[in-house]
């Protein structure tokens, strides 16, 4: 009961802060304007998860924090909707539990689902249907990273069967975008070399999932450890971001810098 009290004390909350004593900028805020928060906090709530760690409270205090303000955003918009009678929160989460009922058909249902991926399939079936998509990537939201959208189409794809067989077959793939993206750079043909490059970045990215990699992830730890790095660079000899150093010089300050980390 605690759970739905608190939930009906944040709804209360909403109402007053929109309502005609409310707070100024909650009432002037509309249904679009909310767009650069929900992304702002998804990438903060994406932080918290990042550096999680149940044994550290002040890890969980965060991620709790996070989650609060993404829920905020889901709160907010229900309120807005609510005022020009177009749906409440109640409605977001009845159709939220009916999704996921008429999702579940192995749960709720006479359907059998023998593993996850077998649940992935009819999930991917199932919606399909339901939203009467014309085809089975359709749904993917489109403005997603990159690197996440590719692995989101790659594993749609690979749950009806359109997959390598197994994590070396991509290894072939790789080498063949590579040679040509090679070809392309020969021609100095920017489009082809664009095209290429894609191509050879969507092969990595089916690598990392059929290596059940998260690439987002991964490219993510890099990006990371490449800062870090440069980081110490800066730290051990500051005088080389003025530029004009040889390329050798600059790599023997990396490895250096590089083994600094380790002793850390």
């Amino acid at each position: 009961m605690s759970e739905m009290k608190g939930i009906t004390k944040l709804l209360e909350v909403m109402a007053v802060l929109r309502g005609e004593n409310g707070c100024p900028w909650d009432k002037e805020q509309s249904i679009q304007s909310l767009r650069p928060y929900i992304i702002e906090e998804a990438f903060e709530t994406v932080e918290a998860l990042d550096e999680f760690d149940r044994s550290i409270p002040e890890s969980v205090i965060e991620l709790k924090k996070e989650l609060g303000d993404l829920l905020l955003q889901v709160v907010f918009i229900a309120q807005m909707a609510g005022e020009e009678n177009i749906f409440d929160f109640n409605d977001i989460a009845e159709t939220l539990t009916h999704k996921l009922i008429s999702r579940h058909p192995h749960v709720f249902g006479e359907d059998h689902c023998r593993n996850s991926a077998e649940v992935l399939t009819n999930w991917n079936l199932i919606k399909r249907k339901k939203e009467e998509r014309k085809h089975l990537l359709d749904g993917i939201p489109r403005s997603m990273p990159a690197v996440l959208l590719a692995q989101r189409y790659a594993s749609r794809a690979a749950s009806v069967g359109f997959d390598w067989e197994k994590w070396e077959d991509v290894t072939d793939k790789l080498e063949e975008e590579r040679l040509e993206l090679l070809e392309a750079v020969k021609e100095k043909d920017a489009a082809h070399i664009e095209h290429e490059l894609g191509d050879l970045l969507f092969a990595v990215i089916n690598l990392g999932r059929k290596l059940g990699v998260d690439n987002e992830k991964a490219l993510k730890m890099c990006a990371e450890r490449f800062k870090a790095r440069f980081d110490k660079m800066e730290d051990l000899d500051p005088s080389f971001i003025e530029g004009g150093r040889p390329v050798k010089e600059l790599e023997e300050l990396w490895q250096k810098a590089k083994k600094e980390l380790k002793k850390d």
